[in-house]
């Protein structure tokens, strides 16, 4: 059974740095395609980064590049998303995600529909303040 449990949100000023983790269970490590995307209230669900993990490829948003960074821990197990220079536009609730039902490329970060996703995790919430 698959599991994803997303840790790490947390409230801090503009500027400040968070680092959340998404611990996958059931899946391949080596390949497939996880991400993360993120809601902020009353907008839709955006793609903030897409991660193919067969040829180790990412793919982010135009508004987090520069700023945050996908990584796949040691254990292989887990997948963190290190978050620089936060702004109060980056508060939102994040979700992991894996098992994309479209390609695995830039194209994925448009498929924040819950359907466009075989896995979701319960998702974390980032408050960045002025």
């Amino acid at each position: 059974q698959v599991q994803l449990v997303e840790s790490g949100g947390g409230s801090v000023q503009a500027g400040g740095s968070l680092r959340l983790s998404c611990a996958a269970s059931g899946l391949s490590y080596k390949s497939g395609c996880m991400g993360w995307f993120r809601q902020a209230p009353g907008k839709e669900r955006e793609g903030v980064v897409i991660f193919n993990k067969g040829f180790g490829i990412t793919y982010y948003a135009d508004s987090v590049k520069g700023r945050f960074t996908i990584s796949q821990d040691n254990d292989m197990k887990t997948v963190s998303l290190q978050m620089n220079s936060l702004e109060p536009e980056d508060t939102a609730t994040y979700y992991c995600v894996a098992e994309a039902f479209v390609r695995c490329s830039r194209e994925a970060l448009l498929y924040g529909e819950l359907g466009s996703w075989k896995y979701w995790g319960q998702g974390t919430q980032v408050t960045v303040s002025s």
